[in-house]
């Protein structure tokens, strides 16, 4: 797949845009509503109605001005202006876990708590039992 966009291809702008957003048409269909081959189809446009950009910058997270003005030239520029002391860039952070396995380990480990605390319940009726026997 090239890299280079047409000036004015917007078709190929928004491609290149959801390529460094590292998503996938199948996700962006499933943002706007619509399936993967209408994205194709859209992708491979020159031009692209004014309502149907406002819905796909809304569906990408980015201004309809960003689409028109993208330009490959513009992103390394952007990029290349980072250096390693300027702190954190936090852009584009991505999860490195699933939030459910996260919620699965912590309904695990309560569940483990409880069957201790419970144990100890026991242990202390058994002490106590024994004690009165002992009576």
């Amino acid at each position: 797949m090239s890299t280079s966009t047409k000036p004015h291809h917007m078709g190929r702008k928004i491609s290149r845009i959801r390529e460094l957003k590292d998503m996938k048409q199948e996700a962006l269909a499933q943002a706007m509503g619509t399936n993967q081959q209408a994205i194709s189809i859209m992708e491979n446009s020159e031009t692209i109605e004014e309502d149907k950009l406002i819905e796909v910058a809304s569906a990408l997270g980015v201004s309809v001005e960003a689409i028109k003005n993208f330009s490959e030239e513009g992103v390394f520029n952007y990029f290349n202006t980072f250096t390693e002391n300027k702190g954190p860039i936090y852009a584009g952070h991505h999860c490195t876990f699933h939030p459910l396995d996260k919620l699965m380990e912590s309904v695990e480990e309560n569940r483990k708590l409880y069957e201790r605390l419970l144990k100890s319940e026991q242990d202390k009726i058994e002490y106590l039992e024994k004690l009165l026997k002992a009576k």
